[in-house]
């Protein structure tokens, strides 16, 4: 089986072809060897690649402050990315994308939200008004799937703005953890994303959109405080506000009751194994952008 991972050089894409490539004929390339605002080009080399199983996996994100990407064409371009791939459905066989809580509305979020919350707001901003659209596509036919992500952690995060990687450099390196806003949240460790885009690979799912997640909303504070306990350091933890946030999680009965038996990485043990490969790679973080 021949699969196209796109957005090779992502933090998601990265992990998917470093643990799938053993298993199946496995291409990611980056931005630069398949722009994906090409129409053409796009259309082109699935057509050439004859590809069983496309994985978009690149997004257009200009949430990070330290980003240069133009926030005024999220919107646009990361339609345009998904369509450029999609409209060539004739030429694969299936299409495996990633979806975001986001599709809810942040405004209206809601503890343990269920597929059945889609389509009850429209998003205001312009990242979850493009993953809605998406969706709303997605859900008219029969060969694209939405694994609708919420929170994800593992290596090759950017640790300059996610919560847990970040927090994992600073204890690595005897600092205290920062914490902008304490919240509930429901992280997935990449490992298991990956087993569950085994399974959507190999299967064949009955709906075209289920929230995959771990089904356990874990607070910041608390993940501070293990991340410390794993270090064996004493960095503590500096919290900025003292208000908790909305809570950011979702409910993964549907996915669960269609795998069946799947069993997720504990997620103290899925810590652990993160903050020991900060540990090893301590060349990656830069101290000054902490």
């Amino acid at each position: 089986m021949k699969i196209l991972i796109t957005g090779g050089d992502g933090f998601i894409a990265r992990n998917l072809f470093e643990q799938l490539n053993n298993a199946y004929t496995v291409i990611a390339p980056d931005s630069k060897a398949l722009n994906l605002l090409d129409s053409s080009k796009v259309c082109e080399y699935i057509k050439t690649g004859r590809f069983d199983v496309i994985i978009h996996a690149a997004t257009y994100d200009a949430a990070p402050k330290h980003s240069i990407k133009d926030r005024s064409k999220v919107l646009e371009n990361n339609l345009r990315m998904f369509f450029n791939i999609a409209r060539c459905k004739n030429y694969f066989d299936k299409m495996i994308y990633f979806g975001s809580g986001a599709e809810f509305d942040r405004e209206h979020w809601t503890p343990k939200m269920s597929e059945a919350c889609f389509d009850r707001h429209v998003p205001a901003d312009q990242y979850g008004y493009s993953k809605y659209l998406m969706t709303r596509y997605a859900l008219a036919g029969n060969s694209i799937f939405n694994v609708r992500l919420f929170g994800v952690f593992g290596k090759y995060d950017d640790w300059r703005t996610r919560f847990i990687p970040n927090a994992c450099c600073h204890a690595v390196l005897g600092l205290p953890i920062r914490i902008d806003q304490n919240r509930f949240c429901d992280y997935l460790y990449t490992d298991d994303l990956v087993k569950v885009i085994r399974w959507f690979i190999a299967g064949a799912p009955k709906q075209q959109v289920y929230n995959v997640c771990s089904g356990q909303s874990m607070e910041s504070r608390s993940i501070a405080e293990t991340i410390v306990k794993l270090s064996g350091k004493q960095p503590g933890s500096d919290l900025k506000a003292t208000e908790l946030g909305p809570e950011y999680s979702g409910n993964n009965a549907l996915l669960l009751a269609e795998m069946g038996g799947f069993e997720f990485t504990p997620f103290e043990a899925a810590l652990r194994q993160l903050y020991a490969w900060y540990a090893d790679n301590t060349d990656l973080i830069d101290k000054t952008q902490l």
